[in-house]
């Protein structure tokens, strides 16, 4: 049997173009995850695994779908050759059922592991550039220093009766921001 397997990494990303490919490469059952391909456990990847039988091959788009690094891919690759299947990757055209394709996919593994630290360390070191000219990310504060002592006092106020002179709402509207933004500054 022709199994799919994709994944995207939030809840947020459509994995349709996957499905479709999967499904013109004749996959006929799909298991899709939602979840960080860093995991080592991932719902639909286990319930495929534990129904491998011999002879079964399990597709995928890219690499990197499968899993994100070399431990994880390799723990993948044995319990899939262990199960008697193999493993194809479209986009890389590799296919574990031969020796050929067994060297590649661990070849292409390494790459896949090395290509998410390069990533992940130009990151950290464009952050690390942008702490550094006093930028923190993040949105711009809405408020000035002097309108939110503004806001502070204006909310601290009250009449004659005893209750707040001025609403949130009419802070807000003097200050030009939204309620949530008056909150977030008085909290």
């Amino acid at each position: 049997m022709i199994l799919g397997y994709g994944r995207v990494s939030t809840r947020d990303q459509n994995p349709g173009s996957q499905r479709d490919r999967l499904e013109a490469a004749g996959c006929e059952r799909l298991y899709v995850d939602k979840v960080s391909g860093a995991l080592d456990s991932r719902p639909e990847l286990d319930k495929m695994m534990d129904g491998l039988r011999a002879g079964d091959v399990v597709v995928f788009t890219k690499l990197d779908r499968l899993g994100r690094s070399v431990k994880i891919l390799k723990q993948v690759a044995d319990r899939v050759e262990a199960a008697g299947a193999g493993l194809r990757a479209l986009d890389q055209n590799i296919d574990t059922t031969t020796a050929e394709g067994r060297l590649f996919f661990h070849i292409l593994s390494a790459f896949a592991e090395w290509e998410r630290d390069i990533i992940s360390a130009r990151t950290l070191d464009g952050l690390e550039a942008a702490r550094a000219r006093g930028r923190t990310g993040g949105r711009k504060k809405k408020l000035k220093t002097d309108q939110v002592e503004r806001a502070r006092q204006m909310y601290a106020e009250t009449g004659q009766d005893g209750k707040r002179r001025y609403t949130v709402a009419q802070i807000a509207a003097e200050l030009g921001v939204k309620r949530t933004t008056v909150y977030g500054y008085l909290g």
